[in-house]
């Protein structure tokens, strides 16, 4: 089989499994099981919590210990197990430790998920460069199908949607077991030490006022992302109990409406270069706050039938707010940090966006939905909570370019210029 075929049916299982439930999980919460707002934030704060440490852990072990594959797949094979188990779950408490156990098994996947690939692609004397991205795209494109899976088969609310990322995760754990071999790269480890393996040298960069505000910022647009991912989709299915939206395509196809956000992100990957030689780096990450901003308050004047149109633009603005600042943030750090921790600041990058950004905002929106924007009949005030957080995305907005002081690096637009 052809080698980029292998790495595009393993990048299109990685992310189907994620996108099962990723979006719809917050409909099975609110609607099937009826448990709090503050509980849910908790759950997502799981991602958070794997996310700071696992990581690293399992590239550690990776690259001492066990071919990069073997963990994918072992992680992938556990991974199915607990997503198998969360439908027997009867207890939001219990939901918790189950969902934080399958965290620990599936956020390092897609680190683990690029180390097998680039290792393939070398050793097949590809270029990575050049033959990577086409191979990523269809991990979206998997994610985008298990979204219209999972909504043409009315599972958004329904625990078979864990049953569906289960069988593709243990599908995909089984198939890891073929893929090239990617071995301990043991002789480029020994020399270092512990806390460099950990990439615990690179929190030195902290010291530096650009890099300190840099990373601040990652994490607050870290937990808007976690604003998104939490709520879109059990926004939408609220309206069923609307009488005159309840036969809306909207409210039909929620995670069809709410796939077209991937979609956008494919486009503007490919608008990036452009933005970026315009405008800088700095720039490009205020638009991507302003696009949640935009993002935020479409969906707060939006609905499933005449304001359709809102949500739909809401989830092509998405593309913006999530591409601009995660790839413009790694193009900063690749450009700013000292080739030495440049791994090692790239890696505390995604820490503190997939991290610390993802536990703080799910923990603090599902208290502050719960305190603050709950209705009398058991509801949510919907309006109120998007418009709360657009607000949000609003201040960060207006202080980043006041307190982040960078001019526009031109190796970065030679760079460019020449990928």
């Amino acid at each position: 089989m052809n080698i980029k075929f292998r790495l595009i049916l393993m990048n299109f299982m990685q992310f189907f499994i994620w996108g099962a439930w990723l979006l719809t999980i917050g409909a099975y919460w609110f609607q099937d099981k009826h448990w709090s707002g503050a509980q849910f934030g908790a759950i997502f704060s799981t991602m958070g919590i794997s996310a700071i440490f696992m990581p690293a852990l399992t590239g550690i072990i990776a690259d001492r210990f066990i071919n990069a594959e073997k963990l994918y797949g072992i992680m992938h094979i556990f991974g199915a197990a607990s997503l198998f188990t969360l439908p027997l779950i009867t207890s939001p408490s219990a939901f918790f430790w189950v969902i934080l156990i399958n965290m620990i098994f599936y956020m390092p996947t897609l680190s683990l998920s690029i180390t097998v690939a680039y290792s393939a692609l070398k050793s097949s004397n590809k270029d990575v460069v050049k033959d990577y991205p086409p191979i990523r795209i269809w991990g979206t494109i998997g994610f985008i199908a298990a979204l219209w899976t999972v909504s043409l088969t009315h599972n958004e609310t329904s625990p078979n949607q864990f049953y569906i990322a289960s069988a593709v995760a243990l599908a995909l754990g089984i198939y890891s077991f073929s893929l090239p071999k990617c071995p301990p790269l043991s002789a480029k480890t020994n020399n270092k030490s512990f806390v460099d393996s950990l990439g615990l040298n690179a929190f030195k960069l902290f010291k530096d006022p650009k890099f300190a505000i840099f990373f601040a910022f990652s994490m607050l647009l870290g937990a808007a992302l976690q604003l998104t991912n939490a709520y879109g989709d059990t926004f939408i299915q609220d309206f069923k109990n609307i009488a005159i939206y309840k036969d809306s395509v909207g409210v039909k196809y929620p995670a069809i409406i709410m796939s077209i956000s991937q979609f956008s992100e494919t486009f503007f990957i490919l608008a990036i270069p452009f933005f970026l030689r315009k405008f800088g780096i700095k720039y490009v990450m205020l638009f991507s706050m302003l696009a949640w901003v935009l993002r935020f308050g479409l969906f707060a004047f939006g609905d499933p039938a005449g304001g359709l149109w809102m949500i739909v633009l809401s989830c092509i603005v998405y593309g913006m707010a999530f591409d601009f600042f995660n790839i413009s943030g790694s193009l900063f750090v690749e450009t700013q940090a000292t080739p030495d921790i440049r791994a090692s600041a790239q890696g505390l990058f995604m820490m503190m966006v997939n991290g610390f950004g993802a536990f703080f905002g799910s923990i603090a929106s599902g208290l502050i939905i719960d305190h603050f924007f709950l209705l009398p009949g058991g509801g949510k005030d919907w309006h109120g909570i998007w418009l709360t957080f657009a607000g949000y995305a609003l201040v960060i907005a207006i202080i980043f370019p006041f307190v982040f002081r960078y001019k526009h690096n031109k190796a970065l637009v030679e760079a460019i210029q020449h990928a």
